[in-house]
Parts: C-alpha cells; structure tokens; sequence
C-alpha cells in the first residue's frame, strides 16, 4: 500500500507558490498580499517563504521511500509598503528566500544520508525536520536582528555572502527527489 503525504511550512495551501530557482530572482510584483501581517511603521516588506515536501512511501518498511524537498516563496502572503519599496529592500527580502533554499538544502543533504527505505523515514524523517526547521527559524531571526531588517549595510553585505557562500557549499543538494 502506497500513500502520499503533503507539508507545508509557513505557508497556505491555497497561495501562489513560487519554487526557488538560481536564475529567477524575486520582483516586486511577485509580493500581491495587501495585508501587512508583521505589523510594525518600521515594516517596508514581509517575505512568507518556507520548505514544502512531498513522500511517497510504502506499508512494506524495506521499499523505497520517494521524497521530493523544496523550497518556495508564497506571493499571496507577501507583502510591500509600495510607498518604500527600493531595489535595496529587494535583495535583503530575496535573501530570505535564499535562506529558506539552503536549509532545504540542508535537509536534502541530512536526508539523503539517512532516508532510503520507508522505514527509514518512518524512523528517522521528523527528527531530521524538526531540528532543521528549528535552525531555519533561528537564522532567519537573526538575519533580521543582526542586519536591522536589511538596514546595517555592513551586516547586509556579510550575510549577502554568507548566504551565496552557503548557497555554493551546498549545490550538490540542489532540488532532488529520492
């Protein structure tokens, strides 16, 4: 017996999902919430990305397991202050996305060396998840905290190499199915 089961992080199920993608950045249109849902005079831009993942797996333990990781930005629950938006404001919301692209790729890395049978996920699949999600919440924090929201250009620039450092570390785990 096969089944499929479906997850979404921070995101709705009925929203504009867009995957990440090397060559395709984000624009401003791409932001179509007319909700501010951070609140706050100070709030220019929210960007409402997170890992989706899809398993397909099997009631016999030793069958392969199939297990699609990726990571996507929600349109209909990203949001601009059209009145402050700048290029600038741009690439610090991008890096959001790019953030939530490494830690799928960190949880592509984690699970491809531990996750090959249904078994396998049923063991050891959201342990590996919950502890990614944990440290993917913690840096997008402090990305936020340390750069001001994008407003320490100093902090701006480390983290935007930080970020591409991380994204080239960890190309080999580029979007997979396993």
């Amino acid at each position: 017996m096969k089944f499929l089961a479906f997850l979404l992080i921070s995101t709705n199920l009925f929203c504009q999902k867009i995957p990440w993608n090397e060559n395709k950045k984000l624009v401003w249109d791409n932001f179509k919430s007319t909700v501010n849902r951070r609140g706050g005079a100070d709030v220019v831009a929210y960007t409402n990305c997170g890992i989706q993942y899809e398993v397909i797996k099997s009631s016999d333990l030793k069958k392969p397991v199939k297990l699609t990781i990726q990571s996507v930005f929600n349109e209909d629950r990203s949001w601009k202050d059209t009145k402050r938006i700048t290029d600038y404001v741009l690439v610090h919301e991008q890096k959001h996305f790019d953030i939530a692209e490494i830690f799928a790729r960190k949880l592509r890395k984690e699970v491809s060396e531990k996750v090959r049978t249904s078994g396998e996920f049923n063991t050891y699949f959201q342990a590996i998840y919950k502890k990614t999600l944990r440290d993917y919440q913690n840096f997008q924090i402090n990305y936020d905290k340390e750069t001001l929201h994008g407003m320490n250009k100093e902090k701006q620039t480390q983290y935007n190499q930080l970020i591409s450092d991380e994204l080239e570390n960890l190309k080999n785990f580029v979007v997979i199915s396993l």
